[in-house]
């Protein structure tokens, strides 16, 4: 019997008792996805407004999720009330220059997976090489990436200083990259 299912005070297979999530019920995966280039500033704002604050955003491709990937995650989410998380559409994450193949995830199935984690609030797409467009619309308190960016050198950094936010690098969980775990796996299927 999964938690999810299992009736308020019911004993749970692996110990302790099964209980009511408190406040609102839990929205769906696709209730934290947000088309935002359908929707005006104005619903945007209207739907972002749900989240509590400070909002934290940050951005990438998100490919094949790994520990890496949740820890920060988690460690950005703690940084704020609210954690918003832009996903690189499949042709923005292209562009990158990862590789013809990559990325190896529909957008849509990246963004449901980072959907399904407790630290992610809502997540949204881009087209763009960088969310600058996006994070206008969205103004977070604070813009989030991972320790091998130079913050100071981001154009994101300073357009979300100039509504009086702050840009924050969070370092990494050693040992973890969606690339080298591709090429991990491709080596070991030759």
């Amino acid at each position: 019997m999964s938690a999810a299912r299992a009736p308020e005070g019911a004993q749970l297979p692996l110990g302790g008792t099964a209980r009511k999530p408190k406040g609102e019920p839990v929205a769906s995966l696709e209730d934290k996805l947000i088309d935002a280039a359908a929707l005006d500033d104005a619903a945007l704002t209207a739907r972002l407004a749900t989240l509590a604050r400070p909002l934290v955003f940050t951005n990438g491709v998100f490919d094949v999720l790994h520990r890496g990937h949740v820890a920060y995650l988690h460690a950005a989410r703690q940084q704020g009330a609210s954690l918003v998380v832009a996903v690189n559409s499949d042709a923005s994450a292209r562009g990158l220059g990862k590789g013809p193949d990559r990325p190896l995830n529909r957008d849509v199935d990246r963004a449901l997976v980072l959907a399904g984690l407790a630290s992610v609030d809502a997540v949204l797409f881009f087209d763009e090489p960088t969310p600058c467009a996006l994070l206008a619309r969205v103004r977070p308190q604070l813009y989030v990436k991972g320790g091998d960016y130079d913050m100071e050198t981001l154009e994101e950094t300073r357009l979300v200083r100039s509504w009086g936010g702050e840009a924050l690098a969070i370092p990494f969980v050693d040992g973890y990259s969606t690339t080298a775990l591709v090429k991990r796996i491709r080596a070991q299927g030759r």
